[in-house]
């Protein structure tokens, strides 16, 4: 029987393909990552995600999941918000990126679970968490739905989960956009960080990713209710929320 085919940017590659070239992306890019974060956006990215966090409406004592959570700077943040009676659990499918994250914490003070884990089969019991947050990390996923189902199993009834990606920019910004992803950020991602190619993976899995609409027909699908969302930038980025009944 043929394999399932996914998307890997713009190529059609079987799907247990998907997992290790993705896998190698962020093996290469994982030193610099925040680094190249705040050049290719300007430095945006960092006020994006503090926004996400805020929207996250935060109380002392909360249990909070960061899935993706690469380098750390989201579940920093999660961790200021529930304070030393709460708990924040890292996440992330890419040792390279996880340890990363645990190794600055670890330098600002900060000792937080961290576990290496696929988001589409999360290790965590049913109606545990009051906030799951994934930054940037969804599109990268073979299984979208299958993720957001999980999301959905551990969060705790009422909870909330908060998704930031990359989604559709306002229509006459695109070409300038279309400019700025397929020409520059792969010259500054081979400046930076010898790789070019991860880059333009990068851009071409925004533009494969679904739209605002269709991100929240996938949340809506996987039994999310009040679900909705915020443009940012134009829509470089939108924040999408829901909540478990």
């Amino acid at each position: 029987m043929t394999e399932p085919t996914t998307h890997f940017g713009f190529q059609t590659v079987p799907e247990g393909e998907k997992a290790r070239r993705v896998a190698q992306v962020f093996d290469s890019v994982a030193g610099r990552y925040d680094l190249m974060n705040d050049l290719m956006s300007a430095g945006l990215h960092r006020l994006w995600k503090r926004f996400m966090v805020e929207q996250a409406l935060l109380r002392p004592g909360m249990r909070c999941l960061d899935i993706a959570g690469g380098t750390g700077d989201i579940a920093r943040l999660l961790a200021e918000g529930v304070g030393p009676t709460g708990q924040v659990w890292l996440t992330d499918i890419n040792g390279a990126m996880l340890i990363t994250g645990r190794d600055r914490l670890l330098d600002a003070g900060l000792i937080l679970p961290c576990v290496q884990c696929d988001a589409e089969r999360l290790p965590f019991p049913a109606d545990h968490f009051d906030r799951v947050t994934v930054a940037f990390g969804l599109r990268n996923m073979t299984h979208k739905e299958r993720a957001l189902a999980e999301m959905h199993r551990v969060l705790k009834p009422g909870g909330k989960l908060l998704v930031l990606e990359f989604s559709r920019v306002w229509r006459p910004l695109a070409p300038l956009y279309d400019l700025y992803s397929f020409q520059v950020l792969p010259r500054l991602g081979q400046w930076v960080v010898k790789d070019a190619a991860s880059y333009r993976y990068l851009a071409e899995s925004i533009r494969v990713h679904p739209d605002q609409e269709a991100l929240k027909a996938l949340l809506e699908q996987a039994g999310f209710a009040r679900v909705g969302y915020l443009n940012l930038t134009c829509g470089v980025v939108a924040l999408h929320t829901g909540y478990k009944l």
